[in-house]
């Protein structure tokens, strides 16, 4: 069990990855913890937004929408590889999702199918929405994946994680279908790597 890094320990923790942070409002401050405990935490869940522009999508990370309020992640991936931070404690990116891909990720083995919603996944990852429109068309840009790649070894590094606790959306809600344009298993890959 992990709690949560700080806000402060994060942010040093995607610098210190080479990362370029752009940190919006009062980031550290913006969660949705009234609704809900915001750990412990198990793994990196990474996402695409299904929409276009930079400015827009970040906002409506950050705002959410009706039916959805923000934050809906902690950070947004911008296609030139920047990381918007845009909230941090609980955020609604993860909904309910399998509770055995939850037990695989916490003992970093191979994911089991996700065939049930049943267990609170926004208490338990951190959240990465990447600018993409989601329809297998929209390009990934190197410095995109690269930041993606980048997020997840920092997360991972710091709580002393393989790249087993990286997963996508579509890897733990039915139904879901992000992130579309790459597999979670050559992200893995890629994060092992930077991991050595």
């Amino acid at each position: 069990m992990a709690p949560p890094m700080s806000a402060d320990r994060f942010l040093d923790a995607l610098k210190d990855e080479g990362v370029t942070v752009v940190e919006v409002g009062d980031w550290k401050h913006h969660n949705r913890n009234h609704k809900g405990p915001w750990g412990p935490v198990h793994g990196v869940m990474i996402h695409h937004t299904a929409t276009s522009g930079s400015e827009r999508t970040v906002e409506i990370c950050r705002d959410g929408h009706p039916s959805l309020p923000g934050p809906l992640c902690h950070g947004v991936i911008t296609k030139d590889g920047c990381v918007h931070l845009v909230g941090y404690g609980r955020a609604n990116h993860a909904g309910l999702g399998d509770d055995e891909v939850l037990r695989a990720v916490i003992a970093e083995k191979r994911l089991p199918p996700d065939n049930e919603s049943n267990t609170d996944g926004n208490r338990h990852f951190y959240g990465f929405e990447c600018e993409n429109l989601g329809d297998g068309e929209d390009p990934w840009p190197d410095a995109q994946l690269d930041t993606i790649e980048r997020v997840s070894a920092a997360i991972c590094r710091v709580h002393g994680w393989t790249e087993r606790s990286v997963i996508g959306h579509l890897e733990w809600q039915p139904g879901k279908v992000d992130p579309r344009g790459f597999t979670m298993d050559e992200m893995r890959e890629r994060v092992e790597e930077r991991l050595k």
